[in-house]
């Protein structure tokens, strides 16, 4: 297991909440852009003020809900963020398109866990990428859910396409101070993610906040 879990504190919505994530620790900052479903979203403008603001050795993710590699390279170029999370399967464009198009930028790939057949996705785009993120999001349903939906999904999976990648994984979905620490246990994850579980009403609470980041940093 990794000596040290990362971090990654997701939904930021204010320059003071960014500060405060990055007070206690957090390695990334989750940025939401435009999504069909979700909590956290935030205007571009916003992002980009927030990606410029933090400081090295700490990644800003934008979290896109676009599946074409020229829609991504844009958001990116417009944002200027180290780190692109593609919450949807990218279906217009490869991984080498956005390669070429932003050097230097890092490529992190949700795959949403809903059974055994997440573990094939996972190992078929972990070559392509810089990381992978596991959630509890469904893009079959009507209205897609990418993300921030507050539930755990079935961790034997996870650790099962944790054993089958060789890239580092996110482990998101549902997390709290009180599963953390089995959730790590049972995953090994490199990072956890979250977002609602240090949240009161829909706000950065410092107090859960700073529970989460004991619970990690006991293991």
């Amino acid at each position: 297991m990794n000596k040290t879990i990362r971090v990654k504190i997701c939904c930021i919505s204010s320059k003071e909440e960014a500060r405060l994530a990055i007070k206690y620790g957090a390695s990334a900052l989750g940025l939401v852009s435009e999504m069909p479903s979700g909590p956290g979203v935030i205007h571009e403008e916003l992002i980009t003020e927030i990606a410029k603001m933090v400081p090295p050795g700490v990644s800003s993710f934008l979290l896109t809900s676009k599946n074409d590699a020229k829609s991504i390279i844009a958001q990116q170029k417009r944002t200027g963020v180290n780190t692109i999370q593609i919450c949807d399967r990218l279906i217009d464009g490869t991984y080498e398109d956005l390669r070429q198009a932003m050097p230097g930028i890092s490529i992190v790939q949700v795959i949403h866990v809903t059974g055994e057949e997440s573990i094939n996705e996972a190992f078929e785009c972990a070559e392509h990428v810089d990381g992978i993120l596991l959630d509890s999001g469904n893009q079959s349903l009507k209205v897609k859910v990418l993300g921030g939906t507050g539930r755990a999904h079935d961790w034997s999976i996870s650790r099962m396409i944790r054993k089958a990648v060789d890239v580092p994984l996110f482990l998101a979905g549902g997390l709290n101070a009180d599963n953390v620490t089995e959730a790590i246990r049972i995953v090994e994850p490199f990072g956890v993610d979250i977002c609602n579980g240090v949240r009161t009403n829909g706000f950065l609470d410092e107090t859960k906040l700073s529970l989460f980041f004991e619970k990690v940093r006991s293991i």
